[in-house]
């Protein structure tokens, strides 16, 4: 029964503890901007659509990599039935040319690091 004092001061100290990524969110004082990123140059329309490519764009791609890769297959038809050629810098790039103001701008913004560069010439101005 004498350790009741010590019990609920460790428990208050657990949860004040816990608690404390909520009370700093809400404590700051704003969520950080999302980046402001350059508009793809006029060409024909995405593969797919803006809010889909935004959050699948890495699928698409891995998935474009290893259907040429392993299987030779280079056409991807789109969900609206147009075909497109399988091609980080033939297809994306050619619209989305500045990799710096697009790509990277994102990507840094949400703490990702990619690794297209690896293989892939960067195109010109990037």
């Amino acid at each position: 029964m004498r350790d009741r004092t010590g019990i609920v001061l460790g428990l208050g100290a657990f949860l004040a503890l816990a608690a404390f990524p909520v009370w700093h969110a809400l404590g700051s004082d704003a969520e950080r901007a999302r980046p402001e990123l350059e508009r793809a140059v006029e060409g024909p329309a995405c593969v797919e659509d803006t809010l889909f490519m935004t959050a699948h764009h890495q699928e698409v791609l891995n998935a474009w990599r290893t259907a040429v890769v392993r299987t030779g297959e280079r056409t991807y038809v789109s969900t609206s039935g147009v075909e497109h050629e399988m091609s980080l810098t033939g297809t994306c790039m050619r619209c989305h040319a500045d990799s710096q103001g697009f790509c990277e701008r994102c990507h840094d913004y949400a703490g990702v690091t990619t690794r297209c560069w690896n293989c892939h010439v960067a195109p010109e101005g990037s």
